[in-house]
């Protein structure tokens, strides 16, 4: 092998190497929001005690959210999160006021597994999309990986579809936010933790 070509087979094998380790780390395309290192990203509103702690998110008492800056319209979500057995939390996405964060300005893909009506739990995007039977996310990590294109939107938690192109075209636009909400009436407190939320835009 003549110089010229081992300098050309050396500088494909570094490129083939450069894009493999990009590809491998999954952050092609990707922005990650929270890496359990700070909450830069995002806005507090609520009296959620939220903190850091052992490279994680979490909140035990009061209500709120933590509200991403930026807006998104058509997007992958990657969470990872944990929550107890009584925990009420979920993800809103496409949040159009993020001052006040509710289920009607928002889209809520609930983390509920006590909810008194369940087919809107754990799963399932509350008065869009119910589920059924509703999945158990309690003592335990958790992933969600949520899409939402246009008026369509589905949810894997879990490796496994909860939600399969559910229809709705009332907010196109928002922010994220994610929950610490007060359990359902006669449960205990609840525990929620989030240690990785990532975004593709589409």
């Amino acid at each position: 092998m003549n110089r010229r070509s081992f300098i050309n087979l050396s500088l494909l094998l570094a490129g083939s190497a450069i894009v493999h380790s990009h590809q491998a780390s999954g952050q092609a395309g990707w922005t990650t929001l929270f890496d359990g290192q700070n909450l830069n990203n995002f806005n507090q509103i609520g009296d959620a005690n939220w903190k850091l702690a052992d490279g994680a998110v979490e909140a035990d008492k009061g209500n709120g959210f933590l509200v991403t800056k930026d807006t998104y319209a058509d997007f992958q979500i990657r969470a990872e999160f944990w929550v107890n057995d009584d925990a009420n939390s979920g993800i809103f996405i496409r949040c159009t006021d993020p001052a006040k964060v509710t289920g009607e300005n928002a889209y809520e893909v609930n983390i509920f597994d006590k909810r008194p009506d369940p087919s809107y739990g754990t799963g399932a995007i509350v008065n869009v999309a119910k589920v059924s039977p509703m999945p158990k996310a309690g003592g335990k990590w958790n992933t969600y990986e949520i899409t939402a294109k246009g008026p369509q939107f589905t949810v894997v938690l879990n490796g496994v579809k909860t939600v399969d192109g559910a229809q709705d075209s009332k907010h196109a636009r928002g922010h994220i936010a994610l929950q610490y909400g007060a359990g359902a009436p006669g449960t205990g407190p609840g525990i929620v933790k989030f240690r990785k939320l990532e975004i593709q835009r589409l």
